[in-house]
């Protein structure tokens, strides 16, 4: 019974999507420390795993009806009554607020970031899903804000550095979850969402992906052109773009969704592989 418990928490707040973004916090983080203030380490990625927590959460409460037709997300704890809304609407606050706490304790301007990422998130984006592909943009910004809230959590100033790293994880996630959404499409149909930019899998949403993913090379590139990191790292980013791309060039002339689960899981692979890169070089 406590092991199922501990399951469906781990499925409310989307416990590897939780992790992959405390790493990219935590990327954030070494990328401004010249030294490891311990305290406020473990608060970031404590709280920062809250606020992500909270965020999943919230969404699933406001989308566990369409929950229940897509077929990934049927098994949800929502979707099937393991948690009910009243309960799911305490854990998602309580997480929400501890997070938000844990980072204030940082510094205020790390608490005013995840508060801010926290209300986007699930508030702004959330509802815009059924609306307007224009929703994938929107969550862009509270996606972007890991290594952004990262980088402040040590500088506690959100200076030009922070806002580099906070364009590259934006720009990522426009050929992430478009071959995420064009894998996905039938089932993100089935619930009424909007995800792909031209709404079907065709030439013009296969372009955008193609275009999206060609600009990421010069995106990620800036922590070279600013000084944050050198020319190691940017040959990875070079490399890894140009791979990249070339999976999106496929996508374009196949529209396949196989090629689109290729990108997908390329998208997993490049973004942890240039925040290391860039890591290693600073070292």
């Amino acid at each position: 019974m406590f092991t199922a418990k501990l399951k469906d928490y781990a499925a409310f707040s989307k416990l590897r999507l939780a992790s992959l973004v405390v790493f990219s916090a935590l990327c954030g983080y070494l990328m401004a420390a010249d030294s490891t203030k311990w305290k406020d380490l473990i608060l970031l990625l404590v709280g920062g795993f809250f606020v992500t927590g909270s965020s999943n959460g919230f969404n699933q409460i406001i989308e566990r009806e369409p929950d229940k037709v897509m077929k990934r997300t049927q098994n949800r704890p929502l979707p099937q009554n393991r948690m009910s809304v009243k309960e799911a609407v305490i854990v998602a606050s309580v997480m929400g607020l501890l997070g938000i706490i844990l980072l204030y304790l940082i510094n205020p301007l790390s608490a005013l970031l995840g508060a801010i990422a926290l209300i986007f998130y699930t508030a702004v984006y959330t509802p815009m899903k059924k609306e307007t592909p224009f929703a994938v943009f929107i969550g862009a910004f509270p996606g972007a804000v890991p290594p952004m809230l990262g980088y402040i959590a040590f500088t506690g100033a959100l200076d030009l550095e922070a806002w580099i790293l906070f364009a590259v994880q934006f720009m990522w996630q426009f050929p992430h979850f478009w071959a995420i959404a064009w894998k996905l499409d039938d089932d993100y149909k089935l619930a009424g969402f909007k995800m792909l930019p031209s709404g079907n899998r065709d030439k013009s949403s296969a372009y955008l992906i193609l275009v999206y993913t060609l600009m990421l090379i010069p995106v990620s590139l800036l922590p070279l052109f600013f000084g944050i990191s050198g020319y190691i790292s940017a040959g990875v980013i070079l490399i890894s773009g140009i791979l990249f791309l070339l999976l999106a060039i496929k996508l374009f002339n196949t529209l396949s969704p196989k090629d689109a689960s290729r990108l997908m899981f390329a998208s997993f692979i490049y973004l942890p592989v240039v925040q290391v890169a860039m890591l290693i070089d600073k070292l």
